[in-house]
């Protein structure tokens, strides 16, 4: 089988750390059989589901790219195999223990680069439309968080006007708990918040099964059909 990983020419991208505007931070994993998409299986094998989470990042990368906005990979693996991947695309580790931390250490970093605002986004919503982002972007002119939820009760996006990382403290990730525990502390913290419509993720086989409903001319769908129709 063919690597599914595409190279992407990213090169106008390179000077992120010199931008005065918003940037976007996608946290990603290097792909690793076993380390990556886990609830795909045993449905998938381990490295089935890591074959089409490297397809689906890819395909993210390159949609988020066309949003014509700086881009940063916050990555969690070996810095080379980043580097080879996506040449030219600055690199931020992950840094911390936990996902709320590492959230939150982005942020700083991102700012401290960047005058914002900030949005982090997840590797595996490929066909993300890009008029939802729009919509954060323009949020952010007047709020200071802005989400594109997931249907899964998690957010494909999150956007901050300035620095406030507490509000990464205390979430339960990976539950379906994370939206509303994401509006709470905003409440606390008093922050103006609003939400996009919703989008989707791929966390589950029911969620691949949709992506070929809703967007077959996408390159994670064309994978799907190509490699793992049988086991849908």
């Amino acid at each position: 089988m063919d690597n599914p990983v595409e190279k992407v020419d990213n090169s106008l991208n390179s000077n992120i750390f010199n931008h005065s505007g918003p940037v976007i931070g996608l946290f990603a994993k290097e792909p690793v059989a076993g380390r990556v998409k886990t609830r795909l299986s045993p449905a998938l094998t381990a490295e089935q589901a890591c074959w089409l989470y490297q397809t689906s990042l890819c395909e993210t990368v390159n949609r988020l790219l066309a949003a014509d906005l700086p881009l940063v990979l916050c990555y969690d693996g070996r810095r080379e195999w980043f580097a080879e991947t996506f040449p030219g695309l600055p690199l931020l580790a992950q840094v911390g223990d936990s996902l709320g931390d590492r959230m939150s250490n982005a942020v700083q970093e991102l700012f401290r680069h960047c005058d914002g605002p900030v949005l982090l986004a997840g590797s595996d919503s490929p066909d993300l439309p890009l008029n939802l982002v729009d919509q954060v972007l323009q949020s952010l002119h007047e709020k200071d968080v802005a989400t594109i939820p997931c249907r899964d009760g998690g957010y494909v996006v999150v956007g901050l006007r300035r620095p406030t990382t507490e509000l990464f403290a205390g979430i339960p990730w990976s539950t379906s708990g994370v939206l509303q525990a994401t509006r709470q502390a905003c409440r606390r913290l008093g922050l103006s918040y609003v939400e996009t419509e919703e989008w989707y993720d791929l966390d589950e086989i029911d969620d691949l099964r949709q992506l070929l409903t809703r967007s077959p001319e996408t390159a994670t769908a064309r994978h799907l059909l190509a490699e793992l129709q049988e086991q849908l």
